[in-house]
């Protein structure tokens, strides 16, 4: 993964995903949740209700005492370092190199804030090419002004 430890209640759902022969796409037609969101969930960087844990522990043939485990409030991020696990760095780097440029265009356009990452999705979708498959990643965040007081 990266130079971040999983929890042990990661490696047991990656593990019974393989198991079955499942992908989070498959997982998001039996949940009714959003494959990234699903990811989130595994990785415990977000929590699902009661029943939505029931029904991912269901999918994957765990035992449903784990509920607990992914109802659980995380602790979301990957700490204060530079991960070395190259995709994730990329993304990394993609904001040393253009996280003042994407700042400075969404402050032309909609003002000084933020984007929410609460109010927000991810979309990961493959494109066909010629010249070498393209990963489109989609961010969609609502736009938080900041307040004045």
């Amino acid at each position: 993964m990266s130079n971040v430890e999983s929890p042990a209640i990661t490696e047991k759902l990656l593990a019974a995903k393989k198991a079955k022969g499942l992908s989070f796409n498959d997982l998001e037609k039996v949940i009714d949740r959003d494959e990234v969101w699903i990811a989130a969930v595994f990785y415990r960087q977000a929590s699902a209700s009661p029943d939505e844990a029931s029904k991912i522990l269901q999918a994957l043939d765990l035992s449903q005492d784990l509920v607990s485990e992914l109802t659980a409030f995380p602790a979301k991020g990957l700490g204060p370092i530079v991960p070395t696990d190259p995709l994730i760095y990329r993304f990394y780097e993609i904001m040393q190199v253009y996280g003042m440029p994407m700042k400075e265009i969404i402050h032309e356009k909609f003002g000084d804030g933020i984007m929410s990452a609460i109010d927000f999705t991810l979309d990961i979708e493959k494109e066909e090419d010629p010249k070498g498959d393209r990963v489109k990643v989609i961010m969609n965040g609502k736009f938080l002004p900041y307040k004045k007081w």
